[in-house]
């Protein structure tokens, strides 16, 4: 059974488990076509647009479909700046899979902000490394982004703004949100990638 759904809510939690206490890896938003791919228990297993997987309370959904909708978006703004829709996010509280003005977390702010643009981009800090196309320190310019993590993953993602200053959702020593700051030297020793989407 595979069918087309939309989010009637605001703002869904989309779980890593069929459970309220599940992880919450995503949040689906009102009107966002989703793909049910199996339901169980009041549950359904979805699919979301731009491809993520995870669970949502059924009740969550409308009727069906039938197949995603070419419109959902916002109309493309090819002259927008998605570090402009970024800063729209400052002091929004650090939400781990959150994608709104309640709490966001790295990867949601990055994916928010391209898709407040028109622009549909992966979700997660790790999708997004690999989406993108690399640069070179010197070729960096405004809204590319910086990946950070180890040699083995990527654990968080940021804008770069220029003169050393990176715009980033981030939980970390007192500091609990959306900021603009001057990329911290713990965080600049764990770069990655520097990418351009």
């Amino acid at each position: 059974m595979t069918e087309v759904c939309r989010s009637i809510l605001d703002v869904a939690p989309i779980r890593a488990e069929p459970d309220d206490s599940a992880e919450q890896v995503t949040q689906a938003l009102r009107g966002e076509p989703l793909t049910v791919e199996e339901e169980r228990n009041g549950w359904a297993r979805v699919r979301t647009a731009y491809g993520y997987p995870g669970w949502i309370r059924r009740d969550a959904l409308g009727h069906a479909l039938g197949t995603v909708p070419e419109t959902w978006l916002p109309e493309p703004r090819p002259d927008g700046d998605p570090v402009d829709e970024a800063r729209a996010y400052l002091g929004t509280p650090y939400l781990w899979g959150g994608m709104t003005e309640r709490g966001i977390d790295c990867s949601g702010l990055v994916h928010m902000s391209n898709r407040r643009l028109g622009r549909l981009v992966p979700r997660d800090a790790d999708q997004q490394e690999r989406a993108g196309t690399p640069v070179r320190e010197d070729e960096l310019r405004r809204g590319d982004l910086i990946t950070y993590g180890d040699a083995e993953r990527t654990t968080h993602i940021a804008f770069w703004i220029g003169g050393g200053r990176i715009l980033h959702a981030t939980e970390r020593d007192g500091v609990n949100g959306v900021v603009e700051e001057q990329e911290p030297q713990d965080l600049r020793e764990k770069r990655r990638r520097l990418i351009r989407l």
